[in-house]
C-alpha cells in the first residue's frame, strides 16, 4: 500500500518533468532491460522505429475498442495526430520514467507476496485471498493501461483513467489491510457513534474523488499551456486557465467545510484516544496541507515540486477517508451485535 502511494508520487514527478514518453516502448525501454544513457547507443532512425511500433499497438487497441462497442473513442484515437509525434531521446527523462516502471514492478512482487500470504487465511476469511487475487489482477490491468498510455503518447483521458485505477488499487489494499487486521485485533472499546458521522464522511469521499477528477482536468490544461509556451513563462499559466480551474479552486472551500463538520462531530462523539480520532486528526492535517499546496501553486507560478506533492496529498486524503469509513462501519456493526 505504501509502495502504491510512493508510485503515485513518482508518477506525479514523471508528469511534472514531462518524462512520460522517456521510454517510447513498454515494458522494455528503448528495447532494453536497462535503458541507454546516450543517444549514440541508439540507431540513427530510432524515432521512426518506435513510432511504427506504437502505431501498430494502437491499431490493435483501436480494433479492440471497436469490438467492445466504443467506436467513437476508437475513432478519436485513430485520428489523433498528436499520437504520431515522437520525442527525442533525453537521458534524464528516460531514467525518470524507467524508475517509475521499476517501482511498478516492485508493487507487482509485493502483491504476489500478499496473495501467497493470504491463502492460509481461507478458512478464517475467504474474502481476503479472493480480494488479494483481485488486487493482483488489477495491478496487471494497470500495467497494461500504462503501456497504452505510452503507445497513445500520453492521451489526457488515458492518464486520468490510469490515475483513477491507482486510487482504486489503494482502496482495495486498504480494505485488505483493514479486514486482515481484524483477524488478530479486538474490536476495541464500544462507542455510540451516530450514523451521520459516517454519512458526512462518505459525502466527503465522493466530493474528494470529484475534486481529484477536476484536478486532472486542470492538469491537462496546464500541460497544453506549457507545451504551447515551450515550458516557459510559468507566471502566466494560471491566468490562462479556464473554467475547470475556478471550479477546482472553489470546490476546495466546500471540501474544507464538509471536513470541518465531520471533525466537529467526530470530536464530539468519538473517544479521544481511539484510532478513529487519531486518523481524523491526520485527515484534517492532510486537507489543510492539500489546500495550502493548491494556494502555493496558484500564487507562486505553479512550482514544479508542489505538483506531485499536491497529487499525493489528494490520494492520501481519499485513502484516510476510506479507512475511517471502514472503522466507523465496524464500530456500528459491533454495537448492533452487542445490543
Amino acid at each position: 500500500m505504501i509502495a502504491v502511494y510512493f508510485l503515485i508520487l513518482v508518477g506525479g514527478i514523471v508528469r511534472t518533468t514531462g518524462s512520460g514518453m522517456g521510454c517510447p516502448d513498454w515494458p522494455k525501454c528503448f528495447g532494453s532491460v536497462i535503458p541507454p544513457t546516450n543517444v549514440d547507443q541508439l540507431p540513427a532512425n530510432y524515432q521512426d522505429i518506435y513510432l511504427q511500433k506504437r502505431i501498430a499497438k494502437n491499431e490493435r487497441f483501436v480494433a479492440t475498442l471497436e469490438k467492445l462497442g466504443f467506436s467513437e473513442t476508437a475513432n478519436q484515437i485513430a485520428n489523433d495526430k498528436s499520437i504520431l509525434i515522437e520525442q527525442e531521446f533525453n537521458p534524464v527523462k528516460t531514467w525518470i520514467e524507467y524508475i517509475n516502471r521499476l517501482i511498478g514492478v516492485l508493487i507487482g512482487f509485493f502483491i504476489i507476496l500478499t496473495v501467497w500470504k493470504s491463502f492460509p487465511l481461507w478458512k478464517q476469511d475467504k474474502w481476503i485471498p479472493i480480494l488479494s487475487v483481485a488486487a493482483l489482477v488489477l495491478v496487471l490491468f494497470q500495467g497494461w493501461i500504462g503501456s497504452l498510455v505510452v503507445s497513445t503518447n500520453l492521451l489526457h483521458w488515458m492518464i486520468t483513467f490510469h490515475m483513477m485505477l491507482a486510487i482504486l488499487q489503494v482502496m482495495l489494499l486498504i480494505y485488505l489491510y483493514h479486514r486482515a487486521g481484524n483477524l488478530q485485533t479486538g474490536k476495541g472499546v464500544e462507542m455510540d457513534v451516530p450514523s451521520k458521522i459516517e454519512w458526512i464522511l462518505i459525502s466527503a469521499l465522493i466530493l474528494m474523488l470529484v475534486q481529484v477528477i477536476l484536478g486532472t482536468q486542470v492538469r491537462e490544461e496546464i500541460d497544453q499551456i506549457s507545451a504551447s509556451l515551450g515550458n516557459m513563462m510559468r507566471g502566466t499559466w494560471i491566468e490562462q486557465l479556464g473554467l475547470p480551474f475556478f471550479i477546482h479552486r472553489s470546490f476546495s472551500l466546500i471540501l474544507l467545510g464538509v471536513h470541518l463538520l465531520y471533525f466537529f462531530w467526530a470530536f464530539k462523539y468519538v473517544l479521544r484516544k481511539s484510532s478513529i480520532t487519531l486518523w481524523s486528526q491526520l485527515l484534517m492535517i492532510l486537507v489543510i496541507l492539500e489546500i495550502a499546496t493548491g494556494i502555493g501553486m496558484a500564487y507562486f507560478a505553479i512550482p514544479a515540486f508542489l505538483q506531485p506533492l499536491h497529487l499525493l496529498l489528494g490520494t492520501l486524503i481519499v485513502g484516510v477517508q476510506y479507512l475511517l469509513i471502514l472503522q466507523l462501519r465496524e464500530h456500528k456493526q459491533y454495537r448492533l451485535k452487542i445490543n
